[in-house]
């Protein structure tokens, strides 16, 4: 009766009463905080909510609106149900069954198991409801902290009618719907909010590849060649100069890495001669983490540039420092080829490190999602990103030239130098091609 559901729900706020009763209610089992989000949310969307606990009359606080009484009462309250209790709960869904029967659509979201599905347990215990799976991929956190616009959930279920509803309502909570199919595919989705950093795989095992083979290499060549040849004991050096010649390796190959399958896939497509072929799937791949391969780079460059601050104070280089400054002393007249040198090479450095934190910044989904439309377009277009990343390589480029004694071509040519400079000038190349 509309005046007794008025009456029980004196706590409504007056501009969310009105939209609640022109809606179906919907139920939530569970009153823990994914349930209390998730009634947040449709009661700000003009749903009503009615909550089923095992103890309605000690269950916490709710959002202001939602009713809240026991399993057995909600059931027989709405017809669309959200199970938000874990799966050793469950023993009272089967006390419901009769409740459930022909007229729940029931959507899933839960803690998982890695045994079996807790749909297929849901279904065993409910036979004759209208199961589906859905929503396991928000968080209560998400949905405490406002959904963004488009977020993508996924739908299974065998019954298309109740996957319809269920879509409807995510629909209204500006949520975007995939349908994965029947309840077969239950296990998958469950599985989705248990991966570990599936996109970046691919780059951190390069980095760290690359990471592992440098370090290698220059420990047999700066400090195991010397002491053998020399007799000299520079393994000091191992924890700070050396790692950071690696980090500077490693991330401008990374950022390489970064843009040249953009390069390939292009060339690609002017070869064939079309542009709606789908590329092999080493490249798709590939292409799929240039962003996460691009803030790798970053976070790397970042390494470099505080190794390097930190370097000035350590004891050897203090040393260093005391012995230029006296022979700088005793010389008749500056080096400026020396001092244009130094500049160029902090200068370029500080140059190619900003490009590297614009850059990384522009990709971030929460940066780019904040800019309007004018300002997405003049930053991507006519700004000129491919430009940015051209300006960062030859930038970090000439850094590393700079920092170099240009008068001992062996140092420049090693195979960490080579690699790295041959990898930036095959993307630049493309670019401008």
């Amino acid at each position: 009766d509309p005046e007794e559901l008025g009456r029980g729900n004196m706590s409504l706020d007056p501009l969310d009463s009105s939209a609640a009763l022109k809606s179906e209610p919907l139920c939530i089992f569970g009153t823990g905080d994914l349930g209390r989000s998730l009634g947040q949310c449709l009661l700000q969307s003009g749903y009503g909510v009615v909550y089923g606990s095992r103890r309605p009359d000690s269950c916490g606080p709710l959002p202001q609106g939602a009713q809240v009484m026991t399993h057995q009462e909600a059931a027989q309250f709405a017809n669309l149900i959200f199970i938000c209790v874990h799966r050793e709960h469950y023993d009272f869904l089967e006390m419901l069954a009769p409740h459930l029967e022909g007229k729940v659509r029931n959507i899933l979201r839960t803690n998982q198991f890695r045994s079996s599905s807790s749909l297929c347990v849901l279904s065993r215990l409910v036979p004759k409801a209208a199961v589906v799976k859905g929503l396991n991929t928000v968080s209560a956190w998400a949905l405490q902290n406002g959904l963004p616009s488009g977020t993508q959930v996924y739908l299974c279920g065998n019954n298309e009618e109740a996957k319809r509803a269920v879509a409807e309502m995510a629909t209204k909570l500006g949520l975007t719907v995939l349908d994965r199919g029947s309840l077969s595919a239950a296990r998958e989705l469950e599985d989705f909010p248990l991966r570990l950093f599936p996109e970046w795989r691919i780059p951190l095992w390069v980095a760290f590849s690359l990471t592992a083979a440098f370090f290698i290499y220059l420990v047999i060549r700066n400090t195991v060649y010397d002491y053998v040849n020399n007799g000299q004991d520079v393994s000091y050096g191992i924890m700070v100069s050396l790692a950071n010649k690696v980090f500077a390796a490693v991330s401008l190959i990374m950022l390489s890495l970064c843009y040249l399958p953009g390069c390939i896939a292009a060339f690609l497509q002017l070869y064939r001669g079309t542009k709606y072929r789908r590329f092999p799937d080493w490249l798709d791949r590939w292409m799929l983490c240039r962003k996460q391969m691009g803030l790798v780079a970053l976070g790397f460059a970042l390494l470099h540039a505080i190794y390097s601050l930190i370097n000035p104070l350590r004891y050897v280089s203090t040393r260093r420092t005391i012995t230029s400054v006296v022979q700088e002393v005793r010389r008749a007249a500056p080096n400026h080829l020396q001092s244009w040198r130094i500049d160029s090479f902090y200068a370029l450095g500080i140059l190619g490190f900003f490009l590297y934190v614009l850059l990384g910044l522009t990709s971030l989904p929460s940066v780019g999602g904040s800019l309007s439309w004018r300002e997405f377009s003049f930053v991507q277009v006519r700004a000129g990103a491919s430009q940015s990343n051209s300006y960062d390589l030859v930038s970090c480029e000439s850094h590393k030239i700079t920092g170099n004694n240009l008068y001992k071509p062996t140092s420049f040519f090693s195979p960490r130098r080579f690699v790295t400079s041959t990898r930036k000038c095959t993307v630049l190349l493309f670019q401008t091609g």
